[in-house]
């Protein structure tokens, strides 16, 4: 079975496809943005990710989130849950995290079935 990887790089690549399986690798944006912000343009990457990969957030299998803190929990979930929008809600979990940098407040990781 081929794998195909896209936007590889030295340390990463953006995401891995294997089989009917896309990984994206985890998405952050808009380095010291509010978590509204960052959230918005990280659900933004991952549909461009998808889309590119042969898949779409409908078929998004797994989420994990990660927040820098765990107070901004309601606000994230705010711009999560329109995005969704009450259908085809993946498994997901959250957690908090010390992020790459102090200006990340949000990194999203997804598994996506492709086709």
């Amino acid at each position: 079975m081929s794998i195909k990887r896209i936007n590889p790089g030295t340390r990463m690549s953006d995401a891995v496809i294997h089989g009917n399986t896309v990984y994206l690798a985890g998405q952050v944006a808009l380095p010291g943005a509010s978590v509204t912000e960052q959230t918005r343009a990280v659900l933004a990457q991952i549909e461009a990710l998808l889309g590119e990969a042969g898949s779409a957030k409908e078929k998004i299998l797994s989420a994990t989130i990660w927040l820098a803190d765990m107070a901004d929990f309601a606000e994230m979930n705010a711009v999560w849950d329109a995005w969704v929008d009450g259908r085809d809600a993946p498994t997901r979990a959250t957690g908090e995290a010390k992020l790459a940098t102090p200006d990340y407040k949000v990194e999203i990781i997804i598994i996506a079935a492709v086709g």
